[in-house]
């Protein structure tokens, strides 16, 4: 059976703590199966590191992923130490999400090296961090590790934003899965994706993949411009005739029971699991997103 998950209203304006905490605890008392937020630079969301730590202490069941860490744009044995700490503080409830991101202005803000922006050093990185939940020595004389344990041994699962099938391939080599995204939403497209990741998976003789998507959603009348008003506001990085065009197409909006069909095609497809992006900070949409699901 597919799971369902919702994301956090991250990238919305003017966000608090009374607002978060209440989206983290509507999720964590429904039907769903994670809760889910992402990362930007050059954005008003919060730092996606700390939002860990807050959605662990804020819940008790509920898996917490993040789609996603774009792993160039910090220190591989820092952030290895974050993902751990946030294990234990949420007792192995999380999936760690990971990708090189589209946003060149985020690397810069960061001081990062977009010669760095590529699959292969993704790769690495994962790889440093991996040595740091296998509580190895990283550093030359230093016969100590990098804590503390993650609750899960050896660290969280590990999810792939990899979408092409270079990056695929690439991801199949480290990844438990991947954690995609239609911009449609599109069940054909899902269904295609995931038959490409199967396949690349297979070639490596690994285990299936753990297959996930997402897409964002408005609900009801009003719910395209609810869906323009947000995309216009998200990609700030392209250019204006761009942003215009995937504004007016983007996401789903329709109506509940519409939501319903949609998640059982892209269940047919052969999800694992799916986030939902919202596109508006009213918690009342979570609560009417589980009537759909529960």
């Amino acid at each position: 059976m597919m799971k369902i998950g919702m994301t956090l209203p991250v990238m919305e304006p003017d966000l608090d703590r009374a607002l978060l905490r209440d989206w983290v605890e509507t999720i964590d008392r429904g039907p769903y199966a994670s809760l889910a937020f992402g990362e930007r630079i050059i954005f008003d969301n919060p730092d996606a590191s700390v939002m860990l730590g807050a959605a662990a202490a804020w819940s008790e069941r509920v898996e917490i992923v993040t789609t996603i860490f774009v792993a160039q744009l910090h220190n591989p044995v820092m952030l290895a130490k974050q993902i751990a700490t946030a294990d234990m503080l949420c007792n192995g409830r999380l999936t760690a999400g990971f990708g090189i991101g589209g946003r060149e202005e985020d690397y810069q803000a960061a001081g990062a090296d977009l010669a760095t922006k590529k699959n292969a050093d993704l790769a690495w990185r994962i790889e440093e961090m991996r040595r740091v939940w296998a509580g190895e020595s990283i550093v030359d004389g230093v016969d100590r590790r990098v804590g503390p344990p993650c609750a899960q041994k050896g660290g969280p699962r590990l999810l792939a934003a990899a979408m092409g099938p270079k990056a695929v391939a690439m991801a199949s080599q480290w990844a438990d899965g991947v954690c995609g995204m239609s911009f449609g939403p599109d069940a054909t497209e899902i269904a295609g994706y995931f038959d490409l990741v199967r396949k690349t998976w297979a070639e490596q003789g690994k285990a299936k993949p753990y297959l996930g998507t997402s897409f964002w959603f408005a609900l009801d009348d009003g719910g395209r411009a609810q869906l323009e008003t947000h995309l216009k506001r998200y990609f700030t990085w392209v250019d204006e005739a761009s942003r215009d065009a995937i504004a007016a197409s983007a996401g789903f909006a329709g109506t509940p029971q519409e939501l319903k069909d949609l998640l059982k095609r892209i269940e047919d497809a052969g999800a694992d699991e799916v986030q939902l992006i919202p596109t508006d900070s009213n918690v009342d949409q979570v609560k009417r997103v589980a009537d759909v699901i529960g």
